[in-house]
């Protein structure tokens, strides 16, 4: 049996990474709708578009470093691992051995690509279209593994920890 200050940090971890998984969808789907053609359409995007390269951007990191921070310990918890033994990296390779995640190194090339959105100095226009791209198709993939681990977190039987969308 799970203990019930587990499964509580799971139902916030969930609740957390659950609101920036919507919120970066919809950003998603306004990007799909009005997509960027090139470089050229990051020199003056428009207050629109800025405001939504904005929330993209922020909900983006957000729910990498949620499900990275959070979500992924609080299972591990659930599961009766020594969480705060394990640095991150083992714990990405524990949740792989355990079929949580597909793999471990992808999870580390995620967050290069997140990093990269999280420098404030100038770059050339062609490198930000380039890590702009690299985050939309990354954003894609934190997407589906959030609904992948909230699949699994069923099946384990944690239901009382997925807050009702």
């Amino acid at each position: 049996m799970t203990p019930a200050a587990d499964l509580e940090r799971l139902r916030q971890a969930l609740w957390r990474c659950g609101r920036h998984r919507q919120a970066l969808g919809h950003a998603l789907a306004d990007l799909a709708l009005a997509p960027l053609t090139g470089p050229a359409d990051l020199e003056n995007p428009g207050r629109e578009r800025e405001r939504l390269l904005d929330q993209f951007t922020y909900r983006f990191i957000r729910l990498q470093d949620d499900l990275g921070q959070s979500l992924m310990p609080a299972i591990l918890r659930c599961l009766g691992e020594d969480v705060p033994r394990l640095a991150m990296l083992a714990r990405l390779d524990r949740l792989e051995q355990l079929g949580w995640l597909e793999q471990a190194e992808r999870w580390l090339e995620l967050r290069q690509i997140r990093n990269a959105l999280t420098h404030d100095y100038p770059e050339p226009l062609e490198q930000q279209w380039q890590d702009l791209q690299a985050a939309i198709a990354a954003a894609h993939e934190l997407v589906q593994l959030f609904d992948r681990l909230v699949v699994r977190i069923r099946s384990e039987g944690w239901e009382e920890a997925v807050p009702a969308r």
